[in-house]
């Protein structure tokens, strides 16, 4: 049995990975009496830990914001620089540290106290970002995404299509999934009676979230496997199947997950699966790889390419013949 002082620690743990803990899983969990989960909330409410308890068949606790930062610790500025300083890193360019921001950034905004909340949103409204970095996703609204997953609660929100045109969707969130450039939310889409891929850069500001769920098995076994086929080609008008003469690895490494799906052939090719909305898309992507490829279908790019390559010796010639 752990020592009163550690079981608080994983008391205040346990109530931070998940929003709502029955009192009898959580003593089950902690390997004590229900009793004695009770004077552990008691002393974490001591502490500044905002812990509600709900009596009754069903009842349990659950750890909120409440008037005050309770001890992480952090001073008010600590907070606000850490809020800031993971809104950033879920939402921007550093790669490697999207998801682990994500779940951090939803930890804290559950417990982040209204006045400090709005100095973080007030630095972030007269921020300005150099540069164009792609769409841009709501940090507050990716924390309620990803805690609706972590809590399996029903999420409804206002969508935009990549036509533009503009729906509302209630679905059972399971999984958020970064690449290079964008979020995606995979969800099973309860009006559609479907598993659906949705940019997280499309959902409405203001999700909303609802009543709890009971998790279905998901559509495959690797998630990230399945969302890069969704959005890499299932989405699109053209799909191009290409053997790339190089290691599955160095192609990895120049192709994100959002441009291919890459199958590993042999130590030394590789077989690509690739989307696009154009044919000239599809052309720049498999250019920008720098090696030797050769394209299997669609037929309509491999006349592209014929065509493109033409005209491509064309323009060399004519800049050699002026030089």
């Amino acid at each position: 049995m752990l020592q009163t002082s550690a079981r608080l620690l994983k008391v205040l743990s346990l109530l931070q990975s998940r929003r709502f803990w029955g009192g009898g899983d959580l003593a089950r969990e902690l390997g004590v009496t229900e009793r004695s989960v009770r004077r552990d909330v008691d002393r974490l409410r001591s502490l500044g830990y905002p812990v509600h308890a709900a009596a009754g068949v069903g009842g349990g606790y659950q750890l909120g914001a409440g008037k005050e930062l309770p001890p992480l610790p952090l001073e008010d500025e600590e907070a606000v620089a850490v809020a800031v300083g993971l809104r950033v890193a879920a939402t921007g360019p550093v790669k490697g540290l999207e998801d682990a921001a994500v779940r951090a950034l939803g930890k804290l905004e559950q417990v982040l106290p209204k006045r400090l909340r709005r100095r973080v949103n007030a630095l972030q409204a007269v921020s300005v970002r150099l540069g164009d970095a792609g769409p841009t996703v709501d940090a507050e609204a990716l924390a309620v995404i990803a805690n609706a997953c972590r809590d399996s609660e029903l999420l409804r929100f206002d969508y935009s299509s990549r036509e533009g045109s503009g729906s509302t969707r209630s679905v059972e969130p399971y999984r958020l999934v970064h690449t290079s450039y964008r979020w995606y939310l995979l969800a099973y889409d309860l009006d559609r009676e479907g598993w659906r891929t949705f940019r997280v850069d499309r959902i409405g500001p203001k999700p909303r979230t609802g009543r709890s769920f009971k998790a279905r098995p998901l559509p495959s076994e690797d998630v990230a496997a399945y969302v890069s086929q969704a959005v890499s080609t299932d989405a699109y008008r053209f799909r191009a199947r290409v053997t790339v003469h190089a290691p599955a690895r160095v192609v990895s490494e120049r192709l994100s997950g959002v441009a291919g799906r890459i199958e590993e052939l042999d130590a030394e090719r590789c077989r690509v699966h690739a989307g696009a909305d154009s044919l000239e898309a599809l052309a720049f992507h498999l250019g920008w790889l720098g090696l030797e490829f050769e394209v299997h279908e669609p037929k309509e790019l491999i006349e592209h390419l014929r065509r493109l390559s033409e005209r491509l010796a064309r323009a060399a010639q004519r800049t050699e013949s002026g030089a």
